[in-house]
């Protein structure tokens, strides 16, 4: 095919892989499975092996939003090139691979400028895309609820704004004051639209989000903390939060199954009740669009008393994915948030023992088997129980009630007999103490593993500082 047909050829093909649909729709009908053709690129920062682990999960990506893939074509390069991010050359032999397979779309695995996905359209006769376009594209098939599809929307037109193509046709409004000369091109108007629908999408997730707040506010002045489960897709984190509490949350073995937060309430062991979250999974070259469009639902992370972060253990290479998750949650505000890895799948990993020699403190289950998940429940009550303060108090004989309400409410550690009263030693947390407060004698606060111990205050019975 000649250059000459280079934008028709565009135009005609059939591929529609990566579009979106129309300025309306934000969401995508699959008549057929595309033949997808694969473009991975090394950079000094990375190697071929990664380069090859790279385009691997993005063949699963691509499988996941409905098409095949047919070839790749790899490339080594000093940098991208301005234009086509990898040269003219390699462009031509793209498209020449392209053809001979008969592909309708060419799928990146680096982020496209906008100028260089154009120019690409234009050179490789039919439509280039990069990851982030697939995991967009992916996102907008699995969004069900009303704010996910709202936050989904928001990044697809976040993502598409910059990549509006202009247009010879002319809106039909007529010339005047604040207009520029007969009428605007019909890119002025989408462009228009477009933004008019982002500022409407995000006054919408910013009103979620402040009932979120207010949710969250309220969860803390009960007595249950929050623990969220964090990890990389497909890692088994829905299955963790059914096996832990019959959530009934769909469960699927691809990509993105789960994009809405789900939350159920979990009694651990010792008889504390917590809040337990699953959340959208995360995975490598995330796209930044989505990490600001699902904040509202990310918040539910940064807020957390416990990261559950879940590793798959039979993945290929699990420090890569943690190391992913890890830079999502930094770029989100949740790094200083405490984390328990959790290495599932472990039915399925050929030593599991190496890595939880390699994370001291993780745990390794089988979410399906339910194989570990009793010492994980025990350890997430012992890493949440250490967070809370280490109190002696001393209740009045004849105060059952107190009693009662420190064993239900805290982790008793000792017991004494005083002449004044039964002389306690107990964790409690912030929510508990508070109201426990007239009769607490001493309190410090169990410090953070290689710290020195603190004390914050001594208190009289009757409450007043001494």
């Amino acid at each position: 095919m000649g250059s000459s047909d280079d934008t028709s050829a565009v135009e005609s093909h059939r591929g529609a892989f990566g579009d979106f649909g129309g300025e309306e729709r934000a969401f995508i009908d699959r008549t057929f499975r595309e033949r997808i053709v694969l473009v991975g690129v090394t950079l000094p920062s990375g190697s071929p092996e990664e380069t090859d682990a790279a385009l691997d999960e993005l063949t699963a990506l691509v499988d996941t939003a409905g098409a095949d893939v047919v070839a790749r074509v790899v490339q080594r390069r000093d940098a991208p090139d301005p234009a086509t991010f990898i040269g003219k050359g390699k462009t031509t032999e793209v498209r020449s691979e392209s053809d001979s397979h008969d592909a309708d779309t060419v799928v990146f695995d680096d982020e496209l400028s906008p100028a260089q996905q154009a120019n690409l359209d234009k050179l490789l006769g039919r439509t280039a895309i990069d990851r982030t376009a697939v995991i967009l594209d992916i996102f907008a098939q699995n969004a069900h609820s009303q704010e996910g599809k709202a936050q989904v929307e928001l990044a697809l037109l976040q993502y598409r704004l910059p990549r509006l193509k202009g247009s010879k046709r002319f809106s039909q409004q007529g010339g005047g004051i604040g207009t520029r000369g007969p009428g605007e091109t019909q890119l002025e108007v989408d462009r228009r639209r477009i933004e008019r629908r982002i500022h409407k999408l995000q006054a919408q997730l910013r009103n979620v989000q402040g009932h979120r707040r207010t949710q969250s506010k309220q969860r803390r002045r009960t007595a249950n903390r929050g623990v969220s489960i964090v990890g990389y897709t497909n890692a088994g984190k829905s299955t963790l939060l059914n096996s832990l509490t019959d959530a009934g949350v769909l469960t699927e073995n691809r990509l993105f199954a789960t994009l809405e937060a789900a939350t159920r309430q979990l009694q651990l062991p010792g008889g504390e009740k917590v809040f337990l979250t699953d959340t959208v999974g995360f995975v490598k070259k995330l796209p930044h669009q989505l990490v600001q469009a699902f904040r509202t639902t990310l918040d539910v992370v940064v807020d957390a008393d416990l990261l559950v972060h879940v590793v798959d253990a039979s993945a290929a290479d699990p420090q890569s994915q943690i190391d992913a998750v890890r830079a999502v949650l930094h770029e989100i505000g949740a790094e200083t948030v405490p984390e328990l890895i959790v290495f599932n799948k472990i039915d399925l990993a050929d030593a599991p023992e190496t890595l939880l020699r390699h994370h001291e403190g993780s745990q390794a289950v089988s979410a399906l088997t339910g194989e570990g998940l009793e010492d994980l429940l025990n350890t997430i009550g012992d890493r949440l129980a250490v967070m809370n303060a280490v109190v002696d108090v001393i209740v009045p004989f004849g105060r059952g009630d107190v009693i009662a309400e420190l064993h239900r409410s805290g982790q008793v550690l000792s017991e004494t007999a005083t002449p004044t009263g039964m002389q306690y030693r107990a964790r409690l947390d912030q929510f508990s103490l508070g109201r426990l407060r007239e009769f607490v004698i001493e309190e410090s606060i169990v410090p953070a593993e290689g710290q020195a111990p603190g004390r914050s205050h001594v208190t009289s019975v009757d409450g007043a500082a001494t």
